[in-house]
């Protein structure tokens, strides 16, 4: 028998990526299959829309002997795997080489279990798939949906009366814009019952940067309340059970973040005065190039090409290279001193110069013209027009936010996201706020998570999340934060208690409590 890691040390990365494969744990398997079956009569009707090898087929016969089970599989290779797996004594599986999503059935099933595939939506459709989904389930997803919300909204549909529900899908949908819709369409289908949350500090897939939850349905009439369980660890999952917080599906909102159902560390309410972020900046994403290794340069692929200083856009090309909170010009200066990528190409208008024209043949001769980005721009070689901002704030993280005062104002790749504070607030004010954790706990409402402990926040999570009304400040206490901030740019180090103090600041200020008067004057 291939078993799941035997297939993922036979097959290519390249391959499982392709078709979206990230295997579900046996005790993940286990949980799903009992519970889908705990509700259902003897002799039940099976289906599994993505079946991989078999894991949770082999949990059904093991838990019901006499279930009826029909899996759908598109990826020929392992297709024949699971095959060869259960070619013998299993009458009662019916096994579909064929895409899921594109094969037209009407039939219900009793119970449906499934780990779907992780792709999005521009990388397994044309466009045409969607348009139909939309139209027919009166919904409007978009290109940056995942596949497997589509998986699951099918199934739904297929779901007999009775029927039980188990799926593994990531849990981003929770709380990103792409998953209202899919919310929207769980909460008027009646049957969500469940949803586990397993915590983001562990990655429940091997290879998957994502986070994973289970979701649990079952079609017997709307309910009204829904339950959100967090574990740490799969083998808790039986305590989920008993152990969850219920929550009157009346309030759930779809557009809301679900975050705040499940994660006993969302920020607390006791701050007030609180304004979307957008009240005194907005935020963008950096530079996307299309063809990274060809549009960055460090000095000596300057010097190998000829590349005129015109030709090229000083440019922070990777995050992990600006490590203290203020680039300066003289940090810039050394890094491009130590070789760093900090140089992009721009050769519009530089194309009668000899060696920026040989480079940009060069590109056309690799392909770089033609990748997705770059061949939709004319001409191909252009930069996206983005000014430099005065503070950056990196995309991923593992140990929360962090922002850069972009002093010497140079450009960056979508490695950082750009803040461009507006008049609203002095930017160093703004800066001072957002260095301090108070700042980032509220953020972290806002949050994606993925696996390992990782979280990202797109340009949109930040607009729309809640900072505090720096209008409210007094000049007095605009003058504390602005020797506080001076002192930092001085030492350009977040060590020492100058953080702490502006964070103990601002919480005194945006709390009931009052600000001593003391720790203005010191």
């Amino acid at each position: 028998m291939m078993t799941e890691a035997e297939y993922s040390k036979k097959t290519d990365i390249s391959h499982r990526k392709r078709f979206g494969q990230f295997f579900t744990p046996e005790p993940i398997a286990d949980f799903m299959t009992k519970w889908v079956l705990e509700g259902l009569d003897k002799s039940p009707e099976i289906l599994e829309p993505a079946f991989g090898l078999g894991i949770f087929t082999r949990h059904i016969l093991k838990n019901d002997p006499t279930a009826s089970i029909t899996g759908f599989e598109i990826d020929k290779t392992i297709f024949d795997y699971a095959e060869s797996n259960f070619a013998s004594g299993n009458n009662q599986l019916k096994l579909i080489n064929h895409d899921y999503i594109s094969f037209s059935s009407r039939k219900k099933y009793n119970g449906i279990i499934c780990n779907p595939p992780y792709l999005k939506f521009h990388d397994y459709d044309n466009g045409k798939l969607i348009s139909e989904v939309n139209a027919n389930l009166g919904l409007n997803l978009t290109g940056f949906t995942n596949i497997y919300t589509l998986f699951l909204l099918k199934s739904i549909f297929q779901l007999k009366k009775g029927g039980r529900l188990a799926f593994i899908i990531p849990s981003e949908f929770l709380n990103s814009d792409y998953g209202v819709e899919v919310k929207r369409a769980l909460l008027a289908s009646g049957t969500l019952r469940h949803i586990i949350i397993i915590d983001y500090t562990q990655c429940a897939f091997e290879n998957a940067l994502t986070t994973a939850c289970i979701l649990l349905c079952e079609n017997s009439g709307p309910e009204n309340r829904i339950r959100f369980s967090k574990i740490k660890n799969p083998s808790n999952l039986n305590s989920t059970l008993s152990d969850y917080r219920s929550i009157d599906s009346e309030i759930l909102d779809p557009k809301a973040k679900w975050r705040q159902y499940y994660d006993s560390d969302i920020t607390t309410p006791e701050f007030r005065n609180l304004v979307p972020f957008s009240t005194f900046a907005k935020v963008s994403r950096g530079i996307a190039t299309g063809s990274n290794s060809y549009f960055t340069f460090n000095t000596s692929k300057k010097f190998f090409h000829h590349i005129p200083e015109k030709a090229l856009l000083p440019c922070i090309c990777h995050s992990v290279d600006i490590k203290p909170p203020v680039l300066t010009k003289e940090l810039f200066d050394n890094l491009s001193k130590s070789d760093k990528l900090v140089y992009l190409f721009k050769g519009v208008g530089m194309e009668t110069n000899t060696f920026v024209r040989k480079y940009i043949e060069s590109g056309e001769v690799n392909g770089d013209d033609k990748k997705h980005l770059t061949s939709k721009r004319s001409p191909w070689y252009s930069l996206e027009n983005r000014r430099p901002s005065p503070i950056w704030v990196s995309v991923f993280n593992r140990k929360g936010l962090r922002f850069v005062r972009n002093e010497a104002l140079i450009h960056n790749l979508t490695t950082f996201h750009c803040v461009y504070s507006n008049d609203t607030i002095e930017t160093d004010i703004l800066f001072a706020y957002l260095i301090t954790d108070m700042a980032k706990e509220i953020f972290l409402d806002n949050c994606r998570q993925y696996g390992n402990g990782l979280i990202k926040f797109e340009p949109n999570d930040l607009n729309r999340g809640y900072v505090a009304d720096l209008r409210l400040l007094s000049e007095k206490e605009k003058e504390f934060i602005v020797k506080i901030i001076r002192r930092i740019y001085r030492d350009n180090s977040l060590d020492g208690d100058n953080v702490e103090r502006l964070d103990r600041f601002f919480r005194a200020k945006y709390t009931e409590r009052a600000i001593g008067h003391n720790e203005l004057q010191q």
